[in-house]
């Protein structure tokens, strides 16, 4: 599908058939698409860039109860034939050692895992560390141009969720400083005969070699941060090496990719209605329930990761076939009108507001808390201190990124005034 393509219809009386959910039009705005599919049915057969077929759960009610549902699992064990002769070329480093992260895991063996990382992101330790938060930010900002135009990706939402990820997990700043943002593209899609498959496979083996280095490290210089209790508990015979570096990865690139996607589109949403970001940027209290409206606006999770029924079974009246991948439109869900007032507007007063951009039930992402913050910390300091912040490029211009499952974009051009000192409040 090209630019100019139009996206693809979903049609309720014509044969069930996978829609495509890949091109430029999809992926610069798919609510119109989503807002069909509700409309059609909770659940539709869909086509992946790799050539995966799935089924999309897309309605609040629907993605609620698929998100609560213990028939569905996550460990890729799970996986049918039709599946797996896809799954080389699956968005994640399914043939690596770093494949048995949390989000691939089910009870006990979640649970067993999980425990190793609440603590380290509980509300009240994240609020305890916000002025930290606070200085990265502002010395963020100071490196900046005096004034527009800059891109606020490469200055600042690149960089902002790692450092503060660092800060939260106990990486060692030198070890930080070395950390290749390539190696988030491990995520990606690309298949066996691609030619940027030798690209990829790199950037996997670079990762993995710096998650062993990171762990010789904490191993050698260990203390009270959460990267020194995983190895200690490796140590312990409580991990497996396999799940040791499987959390880690999940750290360094779950932790700080989907918070630099959301700063982007928190922004975009913002630019797009300029009265709502004045308002903001003139109402610093209104920042907390801000954030829950951008995240459920236009939610950088915008697809969970596979789900797998372990025999035949019925879903919302459809049936799907034992093995076959489920997986959940958190984007469409947040955009029901059945759950929310005039969903396609940005209401920063809208409340209650219970949207599923982190997920619902045991797979709720444990980091929710931290990315509230970084979020909070994130827009309000530009917001303060680049006065008359402004999209530099047309709405059309913007690059959103190839992902599968999250919503972002590479570059965000932008345009300000000038470049204010910060405020004894940062």
């Amino acid at each position: 599908m090209t630019l100019q393509e139009p996206l693809p219809a979903v049609d309720p009386d014509s044969p069930p058939g996978p829609v495509p959910l890949m091109g430029c039009p999809y992926k610069a705005n798919p609510y119109p698409l989503y807002e069909r599919m509700r409309a059609a049915g909770p659940v539709h057969p869909v086509l992946f860039p790799s050539g995966v077929q799935a089924w999309l759960v897309t309605g609040y009610d629907a993605a609620h109860a698929a998100l609560n549902d213990e028939r569905l699992g996550k460990n890729h064990a799970r996986g049918n034939d039709r599946w797996r002769a896809r799954a080389s070329i699956m968005p994640e480093p399914q043939h690596s050692r770093l494949q048995v992260h949390l989000l691939h895991q089910d009870p006990p063996i979640h649970t067993r895992m999980r425990r190793f990382v609440t603590d380290a992101f509980t509300p009240r330790r994240i609020e305890q560390l916000r002025p930290r938060f606070q200085e990265l930010a502002d010395a963020l900002v100071d490196d900046l141009p005096e004034a527009g135009p800059a891109d606020l990706v490469a200055g600042f939402a690149a960089r902002f969720p790692f450092q503060v990820l660092a800060e939260v997990i106990g990486l060692p700043g030198e070890l930080a400083a070395r950390f290749d943002r390539d190696w988030g593209k491990v995520v990606q899609p690309v298949g066996p005969t691609d030619p940027g498959r030798p690209m990829y496979e790199a950037r996997l083996d670079g990762l993995q070699d710096y998650i062993a280095e990171v762990v010789a490290h904490r191993r050698e210089h260990g203390g009270d941060d959460l990267l020194s209790r995983l190895v200690a508990a490796r140590d312990r015979g409580e991990l497996s090496w396999e799940e040791l570096d499987s959390m880690i990865f999940q750290l360094l690139v779950a932790g700080q990719e989907p918070v630099t996607n959301q700063i982007t589109t928190a922004l975009i949403a913002l630019f797009r209605h300029p009265g709502q970001l004045a308002r903001l940027r003139d109402t610093p209290a209104l920042m907390p329930r801000a954030v829950e409206e951008l995240l459920r606006h236009d939610s950088a999770f915008e697809l969970t990761t596979w789900r797998f029924f372990d025999q035949d079974s019925d879903l919302h009246g459809t049936e799907i076939p034992a093995g076959d991948s489920v997986i959940v439109s958190l984007c469409a869900a947040n955009r029901d009108p059945r759950r929310f007032e005039d969903p396609d507007r940005l209401d920063l007063d809208r409340s209650p507001n219970p949207h599923l951009a982190f997920g619902h039930g045991i797979h709720f992402c444990p980091g929710a808390a931290l990315a509230r913050a970084e979020l909070q910390v994130a827009l309000g300091t530009l917001l303060a201190r680049l006065p008359g912040l402004r999209l530099a490029v047309g709405d059309e211009d913007i690059e959103w990124i190839p992902s599968v499952l999250g919503r972002g974009t590479s570059h965000l051009p932008v345009g300000y005034d000038r470049r204010l000192r910060p405020t004894a409040a940062g």
